[in-house]
């Protein structure tokens, strides 16, 4: 068994001093996940190519580390972060210098790395008229694509269901421990291991080189699944065991050098609708109408309740600001700035913890009112919201639609103009962040929040929680919302200083139970669910040895496995 002080000078010696840090302070950014997760790590890595990836993983796993697989670290689980519980030194690979891609077969398919982000993928796409499997305001900024397939990672757009391909270039550890490429691309890149790394980071393949049926590129059977609102299944989870597959869903069980994936043509002139209710009985029949009646699916469905359009409102201002005045493309650099102001104030004494959470929120309040007039009258008006995003020719069916729906008096809506509809959007993405930011700024008060992400049944009528009042008293603030017509929901509850947050969320994890819903719904398992049977038998089946990225599920025992002689 090497050291560690052996292993790291390999490491050094393949990407370069300089991309291998070990020091707290560099890893910090690293180790430490947005929401939650955290622990120690031998090394983070960070190569610059495929091979040196490759070559990184194989020293490793003959090390007998364990290998974590990092892209942006935006996860909301703590799924791609050390937790603290490993029993072998941890290595992680952050994967974000690898950031190409390839658009096949006339733009309808890419061929992304590891690090490529949906940010730069949706940029390329927008020229060609087409759009990769989520956009902004379905996923977190600077997320990554192969990131999004691993983890089944869902989004607002209602025609595509979660992220999923049957084509991908693999590294996986087998019984006996060894690492091996498994190259299901669908694509001829020669035999040996470098060499099909090298010619797939290079792009060094020709059409005659690509197999056009190969395998499916997204869930092509998702938009007749969630028609049927008569179903007591829900629409999607990350157990389902339909969406499982090598890659897809392996939550870093595998080292996923490459995918292939389908995009898609972007809907012409897209129409938003702002819709208003006080009886959520309301927009639960207006759902059922939508998915049965009209002719072809909205883009998207998204729901805010007016507490959460609060918070996103007060903590939320500076992200929505941000995004409309830097683009996505200049975020990655803020974000950068801000982990570094971060790093230096935790090394000077008397500085409050957050410090760029908190000097955020306060430049934020110098700018004025960032959302239209319209939105603010039916936050007055309403307690909850529905955004829906239809394509242009859809625009005059859902008016109808939504006229018959609301015909009773029990609720409005009106159609947006462009920027009205930009912004609602932005608001209710910027609801996740804020949360957090709440708790940054006022920790006197907050203990943590207990983020539930869950997808409720089909044909579920009764969608709207309501609280017992043991569990609804902790709780300072309730925020829901979530992609109303998959009926994935994301609450979030924050919690007053002194409770005991895993305690709160097993007894709302137990009235879900009873409701019939799933969990997760999108975020994957991170460190805060169980692993369910159909997604442990995945996960080891993927990773025997279970070497990368082990222990998830809350109470999931890391399964130590001696590798059997080849």
């Amino acid at each position: 068994m090497k050291t560690g002080a052996v292993l790291l000078d390999e490491l050094r010696a393949i990407v370069g001093r300089r991309h291998v840090l070990t020091r707290d302070a560099d890893t910090l950014a690293f180790r430490r996940g947005y929401r939650v997760g955290g622990g120690p790590v031998l090394a983070v890595v960070r190569p610059g190519t495929l091979v040196e990836t490759w070559r990184v993983a194989q020293r490793a796993i003959e090390a007998g580390c364990i290998l974590l697989m990092q892209a942006a670290n935006t996860g909301l689980t703590g799924g791609s972060t050390p937790n603290g519980t490993a029993d072998r030194p941890v290595v992680l690979i952050s994967t974000m210098r690898m950031n190409r891609f390839w658009l096949i077969r006339n733009n309808q398919q890419a061929v992304c790395l590891l690090g490529t982000t949906l940010d730069r993928l949706e940029t390329a796409l927008k020229r060609h008229g087409r759009e990769p499997h989520s956009v902004i305001g379905s996923s977190c900024l600077g997320a990554s694509v192969i990131g999004g397939i691993c983890n089944n990672s869902g989004g607002a757009l209602v025609q595509r269901g979660p992220a999923y391909t049957e084509m991908a270039l693999f590294g996986q550890v087998g019984a006996d421990g060894v690492l091996r490429l498994v190259n299901h691309l669908g694509i001829a890149l020669g035999r040996e291991p470098e060499e099909i790394l090298r010619r797939v980071e290079a792009g060094d393949f020709a059409d005659r080189d690509i197999e056009a049926g190969a395998a499916r590129g997204h869930d092509d059977r998702y938009a007749a699944h969630v028609r049927d609102t008569d179903s007591d299944e829900p629409a999607r989870y990350n157990a389902d065991p339909g969406r499982l597959f090598e890659a897809s869903g392996c939550a870093g069980h595998l080292v996923v050098f490459a995918v292939r994936v389908d995009t898609f043509a972007a809907e012409p002139d897209p129409v938003v609708f702002y819709a208003g209710t006080n009886d959520p009985d309301v927009f639960a029949a207006l759902r059922r109408r939508i998915l049965r009646e009209l002719p072809a699916l909205p883009i998207s469905g998204e729901y805010m309740h007016r507490d959460a359009f609060d918070i996103a409102d007060r903590y939320g201002k500076d992200t929505v600001i941000a995004v409309e005045t830097l683009g996505t493309a200049r975020l990655p650099k803020l974000f950068a700035w801000k982990a570094r102001v971060d790093r230096l104030a935790r090394r000077l004494p008397g500085i409050p913890d957050a410090l760029s959470d908190r000097l955020l929120q306060a430049a934020s309040r110098l700018f004025p009112d960032h959302l239209p007039p319209r939105l603010r009258e039916y936050r007055d008006r309403f307690e909850h919201h529905l955004m829906l995003k239809v394509g242009g020719p859809l625009a005059a069916e859902t008016g109808r639609l939504l006229e018959q729906a609301f015909a009773g008096g029990d609720g409005a809506f009106f159609r947006c103009t462009p920027g009205e509809g930009s912004k609602a959007f932005l608001h209710r993405f910027a609801c996740a962040g804020a949360a957090v930011r709440y708790r940054a700024v006022h920790r006197r008060e907050v203990e943590d929040i207990v983020a539930l992400d869950i997808a409720l049944r089909r044909n579920d009528r009764d969608w709207f929680e309501r609280l017992p009042p043991a569990l609804d008293a902790p709780c300072l603030h309730k925020l829901y919302y979530g992609h109303f017509l998959c009926h994935v929901m994301h609450q979030d509850y924050v919690v007053r200083k002194g409770t005991d947050g895993h305690a709160l969320e097993r007894r709302m994890l137990a009235e879900l139970d009873k409701r019939g819903a799933r969990y997760p719904a999108e975020h994957n398992v991170g460190v805060l669910y169980e692993v369910a049977p159909t997604q442990a038998a995945h996960f080891a089946a993927m990773d025997p040895c279970d070497c990368l990225n082990p222990g998830l599920g809350t109470g999931q025992a890391i399964r130590r496995c001696d590798p059997v002689a080849a």
